[in-house]
């Protein structure tokens, strides 16, 4: 028995495979791009396939469906969405670069399965595609995908990160620290001021993020071909947001210049601009534990990270940070995926960007990725690492730097006399302080302490 069964499209005859859910179409992008093996995102399939049921009851409402029609679509979609539908998509990421491959594919998915299950015949493109054309519903579907993937996973995850953070800045506010520029010595800091630091950046990444959601709910879906909206009712567009909104719980709106939401992609580049941003955060938090984790010996050892694995293939006893380096990972391919976003948006070629494929691939990749590592940095790092405070006062001891503080009396010139002093003969600051001003020993208690050093001032 043969494998295969023969399939036809506009183009002609094709064989495909026997078990296979779509047609010819989806088998002439397989055989057409053999490239890297990648398959779109499943959150953009998911998000797709989503688009299909919001445009099929839309197009019922409309009357540009039946009620069968639009019932055995619905159903279809309901039943990938259910199951392991990603075996049902194996159309390459670098494929043609509306990504009409993979608009097809779901057409043609969609269709055999709501033909097979109602006994309707549903047509992948008169029926399933019915008002949209793959130069909206990609566009549309690259949105989508990113809001939901913002909405569900990435402003969650740092929320929680944020969170963990402050939590652990209220743990550790009695512990003091050597604070650090250049990575050299300076005035001293509370533990909890670093921490509340790092929070603060993660808060404005969250408004950032958040400023850029109108423009990504906004959708082209009703532009069609190049704008104009041919082959779509007029409400089509309102309908659509109205069906996909109560399907998903996220306001979904028709984008106010469907031309522009076609011919460019520049929400999808302004979001991984933000993107971005969260990656340099998440690297500054993932350098700075890991410098305080540093030794435990030979380096800062401010700071003893959760050990979570053993270090080494060779050297018993050795525990690196892991989760920090993981972070630092995710942080640098998010900046790589933002940089073939970037270019990928300026390939908005008159009416239509012609990277939507690979846009979606990095774009969303980069949510999941921070949405993950964000979660794993709050979890397994920040609310477990313990803080060394011996280590902590063994530096302050010896910090020169904090003779800044006697700058107001004694002078820069003079007060940086003694600070070379005290570092050359590796003595605390206070000792040769003593010796070297009118100051007494408990005045200079008083001007030189530490905790009192955190909250500025004169």
């Amino acid at each position: 028995m043969s494998d295969t069964r023969i399939e036809r499209d506009s183009m002609g005859e094709l064989q495909v495979p026997l078990a296979a859910l779509y047609g010819a179409q989806t088998q002439r992008a397989v055989d057409n791009f053999p490239v890297s093996g990648l398959r779109m995102p499943a959150q953009f399939i998911r998000a797709l396939i989503l688009a299909k049921a919001a445009a099929a009851r839309a197009n019922v409402e409309l009357e540009q469906l039946s009620a069968a029609q639009g019932e055995a679509i619905v159903k279809a979609c309901d039943e990938l969405l259910a199951g392991d539908y990603m075996q049902h998509f194996p159309v390459d990421i670098y494929q043609t670069g509306s990504g009409t491959s993979s608009n097809m594919n779901a057409n043609e998915v969609i269709a055999t399965l709501a033909s097979r299950a109602s006994g309707t015949a549903v047509n992948p493109n008169d029926h399933v595609n019915c008002g949209q054309s793959s130069n909206d519903i990609i566009p549309t579907t690259i949105h989508v995908s990113a809001a939901l993937a913002l909405h569900e996973q990435l402003l969650p995850a740092l929320e929680h990160l944020g969170q963990v953070i402050e939590r652990k800045a209220e743990q550790v506010h009695g512990y003091i620290k050597t604070g650090r520029t250049h990575l050299m010595d300076a005035m001293p800091v509370r533990m909890s001021q670093v921490l509340n630091g790092w929070a603060a950046q993660v808060r404005a990444n969250i408004g950032h993020l958040q400023a850029v959601q109108p423009s990504l709910q906004a959708l082209a879906q009703g532009g069609t071909a190049v704008g104009t909206g041919i082959n779509a009712h007029p409400q089509f567009a309102k309908q659509f947001s109205a069906q996909l909104s109560q399907m998903t719980q996220v306001a979904f709106t028709p984008g106010s210049d469907l031309f522009a939401l076609i011919g460019s992609q520049d929400t999808a580049v302004a979001l991984s601009g933000q993107l971005k941003g969260v990656a340099v955060t998440l690297m500054k938090i993932a350098n700075d534990l890991r410098w305080m984790n540093s030794g435990p010996l030979a380096g800062l050892g401010e700071i003893e990270l959760q050990a979570l694995q053993p270090g080494s293939s060779i050297m018993p006893g050795k525990v690196n940070p892991v989760i920090p380096e993981a972070a630092a990972m995710v942080a640098a391919q998010v900046i790589g995926n933002d940089a073939a976003i970037t270019v990928a948006g300026q390939s908005g070629n008159f009416e239509l960007n012609v990277m939507l494929p690979v846009i979606a691939h990095n774009l969303l990749g980069s949510l999941e990725l921070l949405g993950n590592v964000s979660r794993l940095l709050a979890d397994k790092a920040i609310a477990s690492f313990k803080v060394n405070d011996h280590k902590l006062k063994e530096a302050l001891a010896r910090n020169p730097i904090l003779v800044t503080a006697l700058n107001p009396i004694i002078g820069y010139q003079k007060a940086a006399e003694i600070a070379k002093k005290a570092y050359q003969d590796g003595r605390p600051i206070i000792d040769v302080a003593v010796e070297h001003t009118d100051l007494s020993r408990e005045q200079l208690e008083i001007l030189l302490n530490p905790e009192k050093l955190t909250a500025g001032g004169v």
